[in-house]
């Protein structure tokens, strides 16, 4: 069976699924997700079935217009309510303390949800048709590279789910930054994204990254987030990170590197690696574009049957914190560092 492919002309078709309690793939502008009806506990458990998605793992509720969030949460605090008005919509996730409308499946047991509202078009009048709030994880098998095109959640769910509403590729290519508030005036960072702590601190007095940003949860501690607590990301093809200076990085990634294996690297080093007979491509010349094309890259590099990914690290600043966040769970946290 081939997952249907619906144009916008078709949104009505995909929020009659919705209202039916079905899921289907939608576009966002960070990336696709696997839509479903986040108040019907089935539709949420056919959503984690259809991934393969841990059930602790929780899901972030989708909105399109501001009256729909206050049902969702016990209530909307100012400092919320003021990074809301900056940023949405677009790609911020806030959570708050969730209302009894918020079923345990979407939540992941937590009392907590996670809401936003999408600045893709088509994901907004996708939203308004249902006239429901859409829980929409990426919509991948759990744990591979988030899709960032139609093509790639039929590449992963073909057959699992009854279509997909086709909007292009997404402007970000990254999820959402995800943030809890810790008080009334500081912003906690659970899961970068474009979105950036700097532009967050323009709302916030202080803005704080949780530390599981850049490390890995204890087995038994619970994700407050999507993205913390298990490996993500991941293509076929093992990952290694490789954090340093370049020429740093260059010397150790030629001192490791194996027929079938490549590096994904910065533009301005190429000429380098060619010169080390090291197969090599970009993954882009900005921290944003290569936000954008990460995930797609990884995919592209397993289709063309590499076995082994040695990943030049990004900087952890701006949305490279969100690039480095994604990397190292790509990697299942396999990171040499050639400074040390």
């Amino acid at each position: 069976m081939i997952t249907e492919r619906f144009t916008h002309r078709e949104i009505e078709k995909a929020a009659a699924l919705l209202r039916e309690g079905q899921i289907v793939g939608m576009p966002t502008e960070t990336v696709y997700g696997l839509g479903g009806n986040a108040l019907d506990p089935e539709a949420v458990k056919r959503i984690f079935a259809a991934k393969g998605r841990p059930a602790d793992n929780p899901l972030i509720v989708h909105i399109a217009d501001f009256k729909d969030w206050a049902p969702l949460v016990k209530e909307i605090p100012p400092l919320a309510k003021a990074l809301a008005e900056r940023f949405w919509p677009g790609p911020l996730t806030i959570i708050l303390p969730k209302s009894h409308r918020i079923p345990k499946e979407t939540s992941g047991g937590l009392d907590t949800v996670g809401v936003r509202m999408p600045a893709h078009p088509m994901a907004q009048d996708l939203i308004r048709a249902a006239g429901i709030p859409i829980a929409a994880p990426s919509a991948n098998r759990s744990g591979s590279p988030s899709p960032t095109c139609a093509r790639h959640v039929m590449q992963d769910l073909d057959g699992k789910i009854p279509g997909v509403l086709d909007g292009g590729f997404c402007l970000c290519g990254i999820e959402s930054t995800v943030v809890a508030l810790d008080d009334a005036k500081t912003v906690r960072v659970l899961r970068p994204g474009f979105v950036t702590p700097k532009q967050l601190s323009e709302v916030a007095e202080t803005v704080i990254v949780d530390p599981a940003v850049l490390a890995e949860l204890a087995p038994d501690q619970a994700a407050p987030s999507p993205g913390m607590k298990y490996k993500h990301y991941a293509p076929n093809a093992a990952v290694i990170l490789v954090k340093g200076s370049s020429d740093a990085v260059l010397s150790y990634i030629a001192s490791q590197y194996q027929e079938g294996d490549v590096a994904l690297v910065f533009d301005r080093d190429l000429p380098a690696y060619a010169e080390q007979n090291i197969k090599a491509v970009s993954y882009g010349d900005s921290d944003e574009a290569r936000g954008a094309q990460i995930f797609s890259q990884l995919r592209s590099l397993d289709q063309m049957g590499f076995q082994r990914i040695l990943i030049q690290a990004p900087r952890t600043d701006g949305v490279g914190l969100a690039v480095y966040n994604r990397l190292i769970r790509a990697a299942g946290y396999d990171v040499r560092d050639t400074d040390e």
